[in-house]
């Protein structure tokens, strides 16, 4: 564990930590991002300094939540849960998000289903899906008025674009009586430049003015932050001269940070203001494993210097000292130390699962057992492989740093040829390293495979092995190579069985790598299981 004296590192949430959105409640602040296909969903951090964050809970965490109008059950390859934003109003908190899913049948479009989460605790039980019929688009934001008018903020296409990827920012009131958009729709605005991929509104009300916050950009190295303001809700909104207000466009592309957009404004509560926003680290290629991160900027208010104005309207300024996301920063809250706990350990001797594991999309029943053998995770093998919609036998964790050591004790001991268990390390469905023992023509083998997108599947390397029970897999992520080891109960030290890029599995800028166990039966019906007697991940910052 890291521990530093007033100063804080970049990112604050670690991993595939997209589209960060934060709120406060008297001294106490929580951070919502998108989850994608994975199940839980939705997961919730706290904080007391903006620095130090424990996950709490995730606002999708029952799998009856997840099956009707927000299906995370076959729901495709970078669909499921987009951009929510975090509120909290008169003892209730809301989350606002999207649900992207595709129908299998290719008659159908993409659906966007636009929907709310309720709890008087942050920690749960959330309530039911409340969906919002009529809702276009993505990234929607909910806002409360001092008039006691709450409103609808999302993102759309516009009626006649005036190139592809043109959107628009749209209002609506929302009757939360009746969950339902009432009265008139308005039309706000289409960002800064142009209006390329704008998306991601919040809404904020400061001294009498509204500010609407936008992405703009796309998600790669244009991504940005824009920001506008007006007298009335409606509009009309005025563009900050100033725009962006927070990029890396301008920086090289070998800056250790890039794509810095997509954000949300939190004013603590001596008057001082922060951003949350999402960046990816350049650790390998411009890129990371991690995908998209969490980080966190000072903000300061100006007004503009010109005497001459009639308006001097007062605008917010990111990072005032350097204007960019920043690795290393003063702590917002004086005599405060960030503990960084690069470090994850399971022993399964809980009667639940820890919060850190995810599930991809909700997991059939029986999938895990925490109680078929005392101090083991118990994960059955199902016909299924890693493949598109399927629910598949896995979970993980997320990676959080490019280099890092993960181990994996597991006892597995198939007696029947095509029995697979092992290690998975996950970008997508289509895109995944499996590092796993297996039953081959009696033999017991240990293998690796790597999935590249729109490619078959490629064994890198495999032999076989003899163990009687238990045997641990590793991988260690150093110098941009993975090494894969293993060892048996003979606990002779760790056998090096190969060695591949770091680079497999880089993020496109989209989600982040999870590290997890996996197993499969590949198509056939038997009672194969894997016990895991615990898993160990440690990472290590560059």
């Amino acid at each position: 564990m890291n521990i530093r004296q007033n100063i804080f590192t970049n990112p604050i949430l670690a991993g595939g930590y997209p589209d960060p959105s934060i709120c406060r409640v008297g001294d106490d602040f929580y951070i919502v991002n998108s989850s994608f296909e994975y199940f839980p969903g939705l997961p919730i951090h706290h904080s007391k300094d903006l620095v130090n964050w424990e996950l709490v809970g995730y606002g999708l965490h029952r799998p009856e939540q997840c099956v009707e109008a927000v299906n995370l059950v076959d729901v495709q390859t970078k669909g499921g849960i987009h951009a929510p934003t975090i509120r909290f109003h008169e003892g209730i908190f809301y989350i606002i998000t999207t649900n992207v899913y595709l129908p299998p049948s290719k008659n159908e479009d993409t659906q966007f289903i636009n929907f709310v989460i309720t709890a008087k605790n942050i920690a749960g039980p959330w309530s039911a899906p409340h969906v919002l019929a009529g809702a276009p688009g993505i990234d929607p934001d909910i806002f409360f008025d001092d008039d006691g008018k709450v409103w609808y903020v999302g993102t759309h296409s516009p009626a006649n674009p005036n190139f592809a990827g043109e959107g628009e920012i749209w209002l609506q009131e929302i009757d939360l009586e009746n969950w339902s958009l009432i009265g008139e729709r308005y039309y706000l605005w289409r960002g800064a430049c142009r209006g390329v991929w704008v998306e991601g509104p919040h809404i904020y009300k400061r001294r009498g003015k509204y500010y609407l916050l936008v992405a703009e950009g796309g998600t790669s190295f244009n991504h940005a932050v824009m920001i506008a303001m007006s007298d009335y809700i409606r509009g009309p909104y005025i563009s900050n001269p100033r725009n962006p207000i927070l990029t890396t466009r301008h920086l090289s592309y070998h800056h250790w940070v890039n794509s810095t957009g997509h954000a949300d404004l939190v004013e603590l509560s001596d008057g001082r203001w922060y951003m949350v926003t999402l960046g990816i680290r350049g650790d390998e290629e411009q890129r990371s494993n991690m995908g998209r991160e969490t980080h966190l900027v000072p903000v300061i208010w100006e007004k503009e210097p010109f005497e001459w104005q009639a308006v001097n309207p007062e605008w917010p300024v990111c990072a005032p000292e350097t204007g960019r996301v920043e690795r290393n920063n003063p702590v917002p809250f004086e005599n405060t130390q960030q503990y960084r706990n690069d470090a994850f350990y399971d022993n399964f001797d809980t009667p639940k699962l820890d919060l850190q594991w995810n599930f991809r999309r909700v997991p059939r029943q029986n999938t895990y057992s925490l109680s078929a053998r005392k101090g083991h995770l118990r994960l059955f093998a199902f016909p299924e492989r890693i493949q598109e919609r399927a629910q598949y036998s896995f979970l993980g964790i997320r990676q959080r740093e490019s280099d890092f050591e993960y181990r994996v004790c597991m006892n597995f001991t198939p007696d029947e040829d095509g029995a697979e268990a092992g290690v998975c390390l996950l970008q997508q469905d289509d895109n995944y390293l499996t590092f796993t023992v297996k039953q081959e023509q009696g033999q017991r083998i240990i293998q690796l495979e790597y999935k590249a997108p729109s490619t078959a599947p490629q064994i890198i390397c495999k032999k076989a092995i003899q163990y009687s029970d238990e045997i641990v897999l590793q991988i260690v992520s150093k110098d941009q190579r993975y090494r894969y080891s293993y060892s048996t109960e003979n606990r002779d030290g760790y056998h090096l069985f190969t060695e591949t890029a770091a680079t497999h599995l880089l993020s496109k800028g989209y989600t982040g790598s999870y590290l997890g166990i996996f197993a499969t039966t590949h198509g056939k019906t038997n009672q194969a299981y894997a016990d895991f007697d615990w898993v160990q991940y440690k990472g290590f910052q560059r």
